[in-house]
């Protein structure tokens, strides 16, 4: 992945434009979610690209929290600020907060584990669904808008019990949807392994909106949809 790709920088800041966010989202993180097209009326930068973003820039700490706090849009100014500081925020050229990171422990720059670690989570974060949360919200009997699916990326953590790792895997060991009204919470646990040894584990949260009965038929559509634009993209799956 030659990261370099996905965004630009100049003195002013890092810019991501829609075909960038575009790209990475589809070839990437094979997430075909339409929020990142690049004619989406609601369109908006890849969470996972952020991720991305920010590791090439501040390098892996042990211990890593990020928190969302506002969907990126076309060609927004972020600052990444020069810091060495445990806690930092990436906001826009108003001063708009769009990430939050806190981090503890030994950092590393090591280039090789850095691609590891951020292929592994972008891919295993963009297929979440639908995966993940078709079976979750068929357990709990609820489904997204299908005119409207909202799916928001509310944060990530990540805990390493040391960062002399050679090679890294990572494997989803949990996942759960909770669900008030028509709001669902939902938390992925990960674990990393290394060699088959778990080396450190983490969790990703997201917020489902506008949630209503399941239907097993809308559902049906809204997968099928969803597979038939990756297969636009991409090509029909090999059997």
């Amino acid at each position: 992945m030659k990261l370099d790709n996905y965004y630009s920088e100049d003195n002013a800041g890092i810019r991501i434009s829609r075909q960038q966010a575009s790209r990475f989202a589809k070839e990437i993180a094979g997430d075909f979610n339409p929020i990142h097209d690049v004619d989406a009326k609601r369109f908006c930068v890849p969470g996972d690209l952020l991720f991305a973003l920010v590791l090439a820039r501040y390098g892996l700490s042990q211990r890593m929290r990020f928190t969302f706090a506002g969907m990126v849009g076309d060609g927004v100014t972020l600052d990444f600020p020069d810091s060495s500081d445990g806690a930092l925020d990436i906001v826009d050229d108003n001063g708009k907060k769009y990430l939050g990171l806190q981090r503890e422990g030994d950092c590393t720059t090591n280039q090789d584990l850095i691609h590891d670690l951020t292929c592994s989570y972008v891919q295993f974060s963009g297929q979440t669904f639908p995966h993940v949360l078709v079976p979750l919200m068929t357990e709990k009997q609820v489904m997204l808008n299908p005119e409207r699916p909202l799916v928001i990326y509310e944060s990530m953590a990540i805990d390493l019990d040391h960062l002399d790792i050679p090679d890294l895997k990572l494997e989803l060991t949990d996942s759960n949807l909770t669900v008030s009204g028509k709001r669902g919470d939902v938390s992925l646990q990960f674990c990393l392994k290394s060699s088959g040894t778990v080396v450190g584990r983490g969790e990703k949260n997201m917020v489902l909106s506008g949630l209503r009965g399941f239907d097993q038929e809308t559902v049906d559509n809204l997968v099928n949809d969803y597979i038939a634009r990756k297969e636009a993209y991409t090509g029909p799956a090999d059997e």
